[in-house]
């Protein structure tokens, strides 16, 4: 080949071998490409893998490639190489930047972690050591929040999560710092400030929470528990400082406080806490706990009272522990779902061994909004039911009102589950929820409980009366029976008996007594009926 045709094509030549893509521009463009990428490797290298991708493997196959196709080759190669080469340092740094995000912020609220806040507070305690000013540390900690994870799902519990921290974020003044430090726990690092005036800083983040947050349908309300301790005041270095902070959290929850200032004599009190924490755990796994039991009577007729299983703990040291001051920690440690099983199936037993006796009554057991969520539960209670052979209609569940009203539609599909397994449902603490009587005849409930706080008031309180009456007198056109707790006088039962209420519960019928003292009273009530007292 000569003359301009030379000039215009070149011939690739190498060991002998003729190599040619001149059947199209595209096996030509790979050729090229192929040249470039195994430049310098070696003659065999380059001619393998030009012979590769052009399909010619033997001498004498002569392909012209055009120059002008060369440059072009090169122009894209470079191009594509110089893009790729970006994309990739892009991603890099994406991922890199991604990486270091995570382990400073908390991935679902963006909120600073706890790690990151523990080395901000380090660092700022050095600085204020060296000024001589004084930082605060709060510890802020949700209500109930479980309560919500329960029965909502995490999903939801997450959007909750998610809304707190955009409410609090907004309060937190600026250049000061706020971090979730992981579940519903969150912290607040408050430069050159006071105790007195982290306080006014709690009160309003207290104040932000007060507006219920709307979730799938669902109205709820979520309140916060606030601890604060100051540097150097109550600690000089950040693990002191911000234990002392979670020791002033604790001691307010426990006390229903919205927030309390580290002192010292709560020390004492974060250690009560955890050593009757582990006596209580240790005293469900060994059935050290006991059961009580109060009657239900009826207003009319001579018929077997009810009874409601109530727990009580007697404490080789502590004597008798009552529930207002274990439930709350059984609820917030999650010792409340074995603690609930076990008064179960003790409950249960008890019953059938009264049955047994020629004692018909029925038992109620208060039942957790944890254990409702188990996905095992009703084939819990029916194993249970059929472990103790008890007879049909002998067990009831109390369940909250605010626990159905959580989930409606849940709550309504497991009533029927427990409906067809001839166990009552009754309603405990009627009217302290957002339910409606107009809504419950939707669901298969057999009870409602009026809550104490109305019966004891409806002498003093006319809308309390009112109250009464009118859920005696609506419950029983659906059908459904009605206890009302906290009967204390014969005032309380002839007023009550007078609206037709079917059962009775409180101090003025029998106190809560252990089961020996229960069976002697039921075999004087089975021989003698009932004696009411002035």
């Amino acid at each position: 080949m000569a003359g301009p045709v030379a000039d215009q094509h070149l011939r690739v030549m190498k060991n002998g071998y003729k190599l040619s893509v001149g059947r199209d521009v595209l096996t030509g463009v790979i050729v090229m490409l192929a040249i470039l990428m195994f430049a310098g490797t070696g003659g065999t290298v380059v001619t393998d893998a030009i012979n590769s991708l052009s399909g010619h493997s033997k001498a004498g196959d002569n392909v012209l490639v055009p120059a002008f196709l060369l440059n072009i080759a090169l122009i894209l190669f470079g191009w594509r190489r110089y893009k790729d080469l970006t994309k990739e340092v892009e991603e890099r740094a994406a991922a890199e930047q991604r990486a270091n995000s995570l382990a400073v912020t908390d991935p679902l609220t963006g909120l600073l972690n706890r790690r990151t806040i523990g080395e901000r507070t380090a660092e700022m305690i050095s600085i204020a050591q060296r000024k001589q000013k004084s930082i605060t540390f709060m510890m802020l900690d949700l209500d109930n929040f479980k309560n919500i994870n329960d029965v909502h799902g995490h999903s939801a519990g997450d959007a909750v999560l998610k809304q707190v921290a955009d409410r609090i974020s907004k309060i937190v003044p600026p250049h000061n710092l706020l971090a979730r430090l992981g579940g519903d726990e969150f912290a607040v690092l408050l430069l050159n400030n006071t105790t007195e005036q982290a306080a006014i800083v709690a009160d309003k983040l207290l104040h932000a929470l007060i507006c219920p947050f709307e979730l799938q349908g669902h109205v709820l309300s979520v309140g916060m528990s606030i601890g604060i301790a100051e540097f150097p005041t109550h600690g000089e270095d950040m693990p002191v400082l911000i234990q002392r902070a979670d020791v002033a959290m604790h001691h307010a929850k426990d006390n229903k406080l919205d927030k309390m200032i580290y002192h010292a004599q709560l020390d004492g009190h974060s250690l009560e806490r955890l050593s009757l924490y582990n006596d209580l755990k240790h005293a469900i796994a060994t059935g050290a706990m006991e059961l009580y039991y109060q009657p239900q009577v009826l207003t009319a007729g001579d018929g077997m009272p009810s009874l409601e299983a109530l727990i009580r703990w007697p404490h080789p040291e502590r004597g008798m522990v009552f529930p207002d001051r274990f439930i709350p920690l059984a609820e917030d440690s999650g010792l409340i779902i074995p603690m609930t099983w076990w008064v179960l199936e003790t409950a249960v037993a008890q019953c059938a061994a009264w049955h047994r006796a020629g004692l018909p009554v029925k038992v109620s057991v208060n039942f957790s909004a944890n254990c409702l969520q188990e996905i095992d539960m009703v084939q819990r209670v029916s194993d249970c039911i059929q472990r103790h052979q008890l007879p049909d209609n002998a067990l009831a569940l109390e369940i909250t009102e605010s626990m159905i009203m959580a989930d409606p539609h849940q709550a309504s599909k497991v009533l029927l589950e427990i409906d067809e397994m001839k166990v009552d449902v009754s309603i405990d603490d009627f009217g302290t929820g957002h339910s409606s009587l107009a809504y419950l005849k939707h669901l298969l409930v057999d009870e409602l409980k009026i809550d104490r706080s109305f019966v004891m008031g409806m002498h003093d309180h006319k809308n309390d009366e009112v109250i009464v009456r009118t859920v005696i007198s609506m419950a029983h056109n659906m059908g459904l029976r009605v206890v009302a707790e906290g009967v204390e006088t014969r005032r309380d039962w002839d007023a009550l008996a007078a609206m037709d209420c079917d059962r009775i519960q409180g101090y003025f019928i029998c106190r809560p007594q252990p089961v020996d003292y229960i069976t002697d009273w039921l075999e004087t009530f089975a021989r003698d009926g009932l004696k009411l007292g002035e």
